[in-house]
């Protein structure tokens, strides 16, 4: 059989598209299962190629297309789908299917040992009319997580680390001689040994590899999240040794063929605390013309492609703004510095020259390598004080600017209006800003403003972003687009149900809508009462925008070319299209270069992708953990909020300083609440109160936990005080049956079995002298308690939002977003345990007790331990 294969000539040295090579070979009918040393001497693969074909072969596994035998063979992948596991703190899961708009539910005995983030093979079971999809796993292709951040637990000779994900179900267990000397309350990093046998009862078993500090120490929290994420803190030596090696100035072989622009009149605007300056903008007007220059930072001189530097940037993809620190995509030494348009400086940039009239269409346009000198380094600030308080100082001082100021602000006005009025989609949700103090505590959640300002560097940035998209996809060439698909039909179905009873409209075709109908929309309810609750659906009736190789348009942005042009100092995809640019720019987009990008590219957009929705959630988790921070200062407070969520189990509320709890259902003591999914509200069983989504009330705090990163609310009615409030009973004494009512389909949240009389309860006045009130959460605990170590089972937190949220506070002035791009950065987002209790030490300092585990040991060791215990 090997020999009719063989009759293929081409080997590996002789094609650029080795993976399509390898793939061919497989799925030749003559091919049978090889070894991966028999396909490197079928394919003529030297030695230095040989941990290229190795990563190839890995790569067609991890993606399911082939995968290899217990005898070490590979072979086509039998049928299947493929996808990552997501798991449930309550042992069942999810599968995601790229391009599959479901998810595969997974039953707790289907999971097949599973793991969080492994990427699986599935199979389907029989489809049941009214049921979500539901399925198996048949094959753990691969493991997607190696090592877990967690909180280290102690006990005799073993010890727990208690996931900091609230979606691993189990803690992982640690023999004592493999912890490193962790005591309780240690944040560590396990490393996963055995990932244990669900079938066996069998949990998983680990290693420490390192002990991050105690979860008292400041910026432990936020560095466990760091290191939760895999997000990369340091650079490798190499990197740095390559970016101290780069220039300190431009020098006159830099300059050479380069458009010289050092005599146009252009300012970099950003916020005041951002030292990476990646772009300058200018303007003239000349017989009712605007020549509007964007010119960004040319990245890509000082990062070849290939290079130590790029290979860490395409690793880390984005840069990381946290809430105390930001975690650059780059040395300082290049984004901070060469790379940052400082003014008065000589730089290096590439500058899309557009020309435009007086409706706002591009009627000419230019992209060029050219060499800049930034006049003035404007703030947000500063320019809006010139713009819309006409402030006498700020005036003065930038006198020369001022009118050029004033041409922008025309311009961006135009720019504006033609996008609404093609139908580009403003979501407007309010964003803050976290301001810490010198030991990461926060001190103060304040919005963010947006001024004119940041709405003119947003309309400028896009304008160029579009215009550098279309002039690639007209050439047809190899590119890296930002694209934002269509919403889901059934998604934009539910919402056009929902706005119905409120007198509103949406205009669908076969399916598609156009963004300009949502515009319309948000246009029509703002002001009102339901304003909250529709935009808020609207929002989630969005894709989430991604990086690809075809240009598919962008529907948030109402565009049929997009892409990202203006940051290649935080995003590695502006970076590799300005390789490209400069490729054709200067006549080297031969076929082998084409060919070259062809094959990277797709690998690229997708690896930007998810790099892109790492940082994302790990910007989330940080905010969530400094807003229950935040609100621990404030349990027992009043506050006024908007519901922002409904589910079977509760309804979150979002307060103006924008932290979000949970109104628990279990807490609503005053009737049986039933969640309506159609009008996404809660109803009374007996008394007919309504809680429905955007529907503005009063809370109070009945809790906050940094460790789960979640807050509780409970329900406030005016003249209510904390003390006439009636003590509620613990749940083994409750006298009714509590329960949830999911369309139509009733199921028992808590409370005593149907055979339990009301005879068989205990005396009320009797069970409250054995209780106290958790200071926490208002729950009575039996006074007797102690906790035991190794001892307790630990719920899941649960998620508080999906939102993307902006106004990220940055303590160490390193940097910061593009103020500008915010709200584009909204809409193309949207569609992403026990309580510990607390006391005070004898230094004043919060002491946070550790959770308490169930017994879940799983080597001999341990059982030995927990039998002598029991």
């Amino acid at each position: 059989m090997k020999k009719a294969v063989q009759k293929k000539t081409v080997t590996f040295e002789g094609t650029t598209n080795r993976r399509a090579l390898v793939k061919e070979l497989m799925h030749d009918p003559m091919y049978v299962p090889m070894k991966e040393k028999e396909i490197a001497a079928f394919l003529r693969v030297g030695k230095e190629d040989r941990d290229e074909l190795k990563n190839i072969l890995l790569s067609l596994e991890n993606d399911g297309e082939i995968e290899c035998t217990s005898r070490g063979r590979y072979k086509v992948a039998e049928a299947g789908l493929i996808g990552q596991f997501i798991s449930n703190a309550k042992g069942f899961g999810f599968v995601m299917i790229e391009g599959r708009e479901e998810d595969i539910f997974i039953p707790e005995d289907a999971t097949g040992g599973a793991f969080l983030m492994d990427t699986v093979a599935v199979e389907l079971k029989e489809e049941k009319a009214g049921k979500r999809v539901e399925g198996r796993i048949r094959k753990i292709i691969m493991r997607g997580m190696t090592e877990v951040v967690g909180t280290w637990q102690s006990s005799r000779n073993f010890g727990f680390v208690i996931p900091d994900n609230n979606k691993i179900p189990n803690d992982i267990f640690v023999p004592t001689e493999r912890s490193k000397g962790a005591v309780d309350g240690d944040k560590v990093v396990v490393t996963i040994t055995d990932y244990g046998d669900p079938e066996n009862g069998r949990k998983p078993e680990g290693k420490i590899s390192e002990i991050i500090g105690n979860i008292n120490d400041p910026g432990v929290d936020i560095l466990s999240i760091v290191k939760g994420y895999d997000l990369p803190l340091a650079f490798p030596e190499r990197v740095m040794n390559q970016a101290e090696r780069t220039a300190d100035a431009v020098n006159d072989a830099d300059r050479e063929g380069r458009m010289d622009l050092r005599g146009m009149q252009m300012v970099t605007i950003d916020g005041e605390d951002a030292k990476d300056l990646d772009d300058a903008v200018s303007l003239h007007v000349e017989n009712g013309l605007y020549h509007l220059g964007v010119h960004i930072a040319d990245v890509s001189n000082y990062v070849q492609e290939n290079s130590a530097l790029d290979k860490e940037a395409l690793n880390r993809g984005t840069s990381v703004y946290l809430v105390d620190r930001v975690i650059p995509m780059l040395p300082h030494k290049l984004s901070n510095g060469i790379c940052s348009l400082n003014h008065g400086e000589d730089r290096l940039a590439m500058s899309c020259l557009m020309t435009i009239n007086q409706r706002g269409d591009v009627i000419d346009h230019q992209i060029v390598e050219s060499v800049i000198n930034v006049d003035e380094r404007m703030t947000y600030t500063s320019v809006a004080k010139i713009l819309d308080d006409k402030d006498p100082d700020e005036c003065t001082k930038y006198d020369r600017l001022v009118p050029m100021f004033e041409e922008m602000q025309e311009l961006a006005s135009i720019l504006h209006k033609k996008r609404m009025e093609r139908g580009s989609i403003d979501f407007d949700f309010p964003e803050t800003k976290i301001l810490l103090d010198k030991d990461g505590n926060p001190i103060e959640i304040k919005p963010y403003e947006r001024n004119t300002a940041t709405n003119l560097i947003e309309d400028f940035m896009l304008i160029a972003n579009e215009t550098v998209a279309q002039h690639f996809f007209w050439l047809e060439l190899p590119f890296v687009y930002r694209t934002h698909e269509q919403p889901d039909p059934d998604r934009i179905s539910n919402l056009t149900a929902f706005i119905r009873n409120f007198g509103y409209h949406l205009k669908t075709q076969q399916d598609d809508i156009h963004p300009k109908e949502i515009q319309k929309l948000l246009s029509q309810i703002q002001g009102s009462s339901e304003e909250a609750i529709i935009s808020r659906l609207a929002l989630r009736s969005m894709m989430q925008a991604k990086y690809t190789t075809e240009c598919t348009g962008h529907f948030g942005l109402a565009t049929d070319y997009y892409c990202h042009f203006t940051s290649p100092i935080r995003r590695y995809p502006d970076l590799q299209i300005h390789r490209i640019i400069k490729d054709q720019l200067r006549g080297r987009m031969n076929e082998n270069r084409i060919a070259h990008y062809k094959e990277i590219l797709p690998e690229v957009a997708k690896h930007a992708s998810e790099t892109e929705r790492r940082a994302d959630e790990a910007e989330r988790e940080t905010d969530k953990l400094k807003k229950a921070q935040f609100m621990e200062a404030h349990v027992g407070e009043v506050f006024e909020g908007v519901v922002s969520g409904v589910t079977g189990w509760g309804m979150f509320v979002e307060l103006e300083n924008t932290c979000e709890g949970l109104i628990r259902a279990a807490a609503m003591e005053d009737d049986f609440y039933i969640f309506d999914a159609g009008s996404y509200s809660l109803v009374g069983e007996s008394t007919g109160k309504t809680y429905k989504l955007g529907q503005r009330l009063k809370v109070r705090v009945a809790g906050a936990d940094r460790m789960t990163r979640t807050i509780d609310f409970k329900l406030w009615e005016d003249g209510e005080t904390t003390e006439n409030r009636e003590p509620r009973l613990p749940r083994e004494v409750k006298r009714r049956k509590k329960r949830v009512m999911i369309a139509g389909d009733p199921y028992e949240l808590r409370g005593k079995k149907d055979s339990e009389s009301d005879s068989d309860q205990p005396d009320k006045k009797a069970i409250l002298e054995n209780y106290v009130p958790d200071s926490r959460t208002g729950e009575l605990q039996p006074k007797h308690v102690k906790h035991e170590k190794g001892h307790g089972g630990r719920k899941a937190a649960g998620s508080y939002g999906n939102k993307s949220e902006g106004g990220y506070g940055n303590k160490s002035g390193k940097g910061k977003k593009k103020s500008g791009e915010k709200r584009t950065e909204n809409i193309e987002k949207a569609g992403k345990s026990e309580k510990k209790k607390t006391a005070e030490d004898t230094t004043g300092r919060k002491v946070y007790a550790v959770h308490r585990y169930k017994k879940s040991a799983t080597s001999k060791a341990a059982r030995n331990a927990q039998g002598k215990r029991n």
